[in-house]
């Protein structure tokens, strides 16, 4: 399968990577980029934390909803499931544990970040997906397995989501908690698809919360 994202670049911002104690990778949204998901960091308490944000083909993991069936995404999705894989290598490398690492991810990288989640289950430092959920047709079988160890995993999304219907963040909830992860969800009154101070709270607690 091609690997349409193996060769785009990954941007590093924060603590250099030898020397932080945690780390945070960070997945940028449809036709955004990684310079612009690494905005999100001055809301941050970044102390001791490096972060790392993948970059996407032309700014889009994968052409359609992530509610199409997969095949049609492909080889977008399995291409960024890669590429995600290959950062959290590349930190764990350098001595950071995976139980201090943070994967974060907003719209379609919230969608992105969470099936990669799925797909290897391990215990993170967090996992957070903001306006998203699990991708895929609402009737497919999905064959994850293993225990997140109590990860805490927070959704966080409008109730009037344009892009990301109210069942599907539900749906993840239910499955993440069947795999041992420790799961918050928050529903936002009328929110936009954005991302609100509540969750930037959450996030900043969820950091400090690993020292």
């Amino acid at each position: 399968m091609e690997e349409l994202h193996k060769d785009q670049p990954i941007l590093f911002s924060g603590e250099n990577i030898k020397s932080a104690k945690a780390a945070m990778v960070l997945i940028h949204g449809r036709g955004a980029g990684a310079e612009s998901i690494l905005q999100l960091t001055n809301e941050l308490n970044t102390q001791e934390f490096a972060f790392a944000a993948p970059q996407a083909k032309n700014n889009t993991w994968y052409p359609n909803s992530f509610l199409f069936p997969i095949e049609s995404n492909e080889p977008g999705i399995t291409s960024g499931i890669n590429k995600i894989d290959f950062v959290l290598k590349k930190i764990n490398k350098e001595g950071i544990p995976y139980e201090k690492i943070i994967l974060l991810g907003f719209s379609q990288g919230a969608c992105l970040t969470l099936e990669f989640a799925g797909r290897n289950v391990k215990k993170y430092g967090g996992i957070v997906g903001l306006s998203g959920g699990i991708i895929g047709p609402d009737n497919i079988v999905r064959n994850y397995s293993g225990t997140f160890e109590n990860t805490p995993v927070f959704l966080g999304c409008s109730d009037v989501d344009p892009h990301i219907p109210l069942e599907r963040v539900h749906l993840t909830k239910d499955i993440f908690e069947a795999l041992g992860a420790s799961v918050t969800k928050r529903i936002y009154k009328n929110m936009g698809h954005t991302i609100n101070k509540d969750e930037i709270n959450f996030v900043n607690n969820l950091m400090k919360s690993l020292f």
